[in-house]
């Protein structure tokens, strides 16, 4: 079982209810950043001062504190911390439930577990914790309910030309005149429409706005 576990979380009252859960099941050390780069100073000295933790929970996003910091995102703490300490076993606690980013999570991070935040989810955080130690990687069944019946969706070339097209602010009528001019296949109007909201379906965009931004930050363009 871990000794020593670092819970990064600006929410003061998840914090607290967390720790408490936490602290009646396990009796490991719990220490708390608030921001990323504070989780990664911490990190950084437990490693040095030979103490170093062997968990780390955190979530996703956090507010601005009115300072720049370094690292902006519990994805990016992980990328961070990972590369100090390759063995650090890693929780993610969030309300993230896109299926892909799920995937991407896991096949690109790597990370031990994860758990959808929720009414009753700091006990389930105990049960993360269990299946993490003993090297089993946790998913919260809500969300590994989602890839399962998810469709498995293939990006080509036509997908990411259609993305730049709608963000340059394209409409679909434009985008079909201009497939049509470079002979860019299929290029009628109803096969457009149909892949953009094919698009939406599988990156859970509420409109073609929030599908490019999703494109972006997934780094497809």
């Amino acid at each position: 079982m871990f000794k020593k576990v670092l819970v990064v979380e600006d929410i003061d009252s998840i914090n607290i209810g967390l720790t408490k859960t936490l602290g009646e099941a396990f009796d490991f050390d719990i220490d708390h950043a608030k921001f990323c780069d504070k989780a990664s100073l911490k990190i950084t000295k437990a490693l040095l001062d030979k103490e170093p933790y062997d968990l780390l929970i955190t979530d996703l996003s956090f507010k601005s504190n009115g300072q720049e910091g370094k690292i902006q995102s519990g994805e990016d703490l992980i990328r961070e911390v990972r590369a100090k300490q390759p063995n650090l076993k890693t929780i993610i606690y969030s309300i993230e439930d896109r299926p892909f980013k799920l995937k991407e999570f896991i096949t690109d991070l790597k990370v031990d577990g994860y758990v959808l935040k929720g009414r009753n989810s700091s006990r389930e955080m105990v049960e993360a914790i269990k299946e993490v130690a003993a090297g089993t990687l946790y998913v919260s069944q809500d969300i590994m309910q989602s890839i399962h019946t998810s469709p498995t969706l293939e990006i080509d070339d036509f997908d990411l030309e259609l993305l730049k097209e709608l963000a340059d602010g394209y409409s679909q009528q434009e985008i079909s005149k201009h497939f049509q001019t470079r002979g860019i296949t299929p290029a009628s109007l109803s096969s457009i429409e149909k892949r953009i909201n094919r698009l939406k379906d599988y990156f859970m965009a509420r409109n073609t706005t929030h599908l490019v931004a999703l494109a972006k930050d997934m780094g497809l363009m």
